[in-house]
């Protein structure tokens, strides 16, 4: 049997993609399509939710067993969780901001000996960026400000304090560039 579903993101309405899986796919498979159709980094953190009516989490799914009790996505097996039409599930891929794909099962269909599975069959809009700087992280810089004022001639400037290369101490093993130039041939 061929489990159909449709994913979008709140962040662009334009986007949409539709999949094919087999029944026999697990939600590793979905999750590993999902990253090659959008190109994102394989290496970031992934997770699937079992999801409410109103997108609310519940079961989630990790990449890996991280030793809190969740399945993962390896031993989930699609016929195993999906149950209805409509049924939702959240694909979670920025943890740090809270950013997630929502994927609803829309049907299913006879598997077509002729079409490879799993598949993207529908491709619309630009996805959304897999990382981005949250806005707490924006905050921070703020309040940094940067002034061309002269008014406070008595403070050092940061290139008479670093940069200018007379440091009141050397480094110990590094008294003179000729131990430097031995180190590095």
């Amino acid at each position: 049997m061929v489990y159909k579903f449709v994913v979008l993101s709140d962040e662009d309405e334009s986007f949409v993609r539709e999949f094919e899986f087999l029944d026999s796919h697990t939600l590793m498979d979905f999750h590993n399509l999902i990253q090659d159709e959008l190109e994102f980094d394989k290496s970031q953190m992934a997770s699937f939710y079992m999801a409410t009516d109103n997108w609310e989490k519940e079961e989630e799914f990790t990449l890996f067993d991280m030793g809190t009790g969740s399945s993962t996505m390896e031993v989930a097996v699609l016929e195993d969780i999906i149950f209805r039409k409509n049924q939702k599930l959240l694909y979670v891929f920025d943890f740090f901001n809270e950013r997630a794909l929502f994927v609803e099962y829309t049907g299913e269909a006879k598997e077509d000996p002729n079409h490879e599975y799993p598949s993207c069959t529908n491709s619309k809009g630009v996805p959304p960026k897999q990382v981005i700087f949250g806005s707490s992280s924006r905050k921070l810089y703020n309040n940094i400000v940067v002034s061309d004022d002269d008014e406070d001639e008595d403070e050092a400037e940061v290139d008479d304090l670093f940069l200018n290369g007379e440091d009141e101490e050397p480094l110990e093993g590094f008294e003179n560039e000729d131990t430097l130039n031995e180190e590095e041939e």
